[in-house]
């Protein structure tokens, strides 16, 4: 195991004053961006999205709840997945304990997947969620804002995902992080990776629903609640390969 630097309380105390600089530049930069976000131009959104919902069929207007602000989490759980995405999942577990202070600030918070809502709701149970969910099975939404692909974009590199276009794919040997995802997904990488995460931002204004915000891949970091911890800890990530499960796949300790 690998020695780190050894100090008095005096030369951490130097050393964390000389850090705190650095981390109030970062949290100013991130009130910046955050104001940057919110003057992004709005875009009006007048085709026609269809969900099912635990409330039965519904437009996009209706994801709001009779709020006027909406946070698309897209959620990796295709048709043809028995389970969940894991990276997804761990995301997810963080979103019971904010979504009702967001609901009381104008802000309704719901992942949407194409997996038919059965499915979700199934997956719902298991995982002890209660926030909204979903299913966008046979719409166009997941495609449209860039979290689903098609096998012939996949196989010719016609892919554009986080604002760039990826190359073509190259089936793997069935080892590493993305063979492991979809193993644990009940589905194959190449299938497993034409879904992909995100998350959206509406509004809704005179009936008329806005499209605000979308970011994708290490744009959710800060969604993470695990990872924001593990920034924290004396170890950072610390990590080598996927290490994490669904919360009811670990073992007791």
């Amino acid at each position: 195991m690998a020695r780190h630097l050894i100090g008095t309380r005096k030369e951490w105390l130097a050393a964390r004053l000389d850090l705190l600089k650095a981390e109030k530049e970062h949290t100013r930069r991130s009130d910046d961006l955050a104001r940057r976000r919110q003057e992004l131009p709005w875009v009006r959104i007048d085709k026609q999205y269809r969900f099912d919902t635990d409330d039965g069929s519904a437009s996009l207007a209706d994801l709001f709840r009779s709020r006027t602000q909406l946070l698309v989490y897209h959620f990796m759980f295709g048709p043809d997945y028995t389970a969940g995405c894991p990276s997804c999942s761990a995301i997810a577990d963080g979103f019971n304990g904010f979504a009702v202070h967001l609901a009381n600030h104008d802000v309704t918070l719901s992942a949407v997947s194409r997996a038919p809502l059965p499915k979700l709701q199934a997956y719902k149970r298991r995982m002890g969620w209660t926030f909204p969910w979903a299913s966008s099975f046979g719409s166009d939404f997941n495609a449209d804002f860039s979290v689903l692909f098609t096998e012939q974009q996949q196989r010719e590199g016609g892919i554009e995902y986080n604002y760039q276009r990826e190359g073509q794919w190259q089936a793997r040997d069935g080892e590493g992080p993305v063979a492991d995802m979809a193993a644990m997904s009940g589905t194959d990488p190449a299938t497993y990776l034409r879904e992909r995460p995100g998350l959206s931002a509406f509004t809704l204004e005179e009936g008329v629903v806005y499209h605000t915000y979308s970011s994708y891949a290490r744009g959710l970091d800060g969604l993470w609640g695990m990872y924001q911890w593990l920034d924290r800890a004396p170890k950072g990530r610390n990590e080598t390969d996927v290490w994490w499960r669904r919360h009811d796949e670990y073992d007791r300790r």
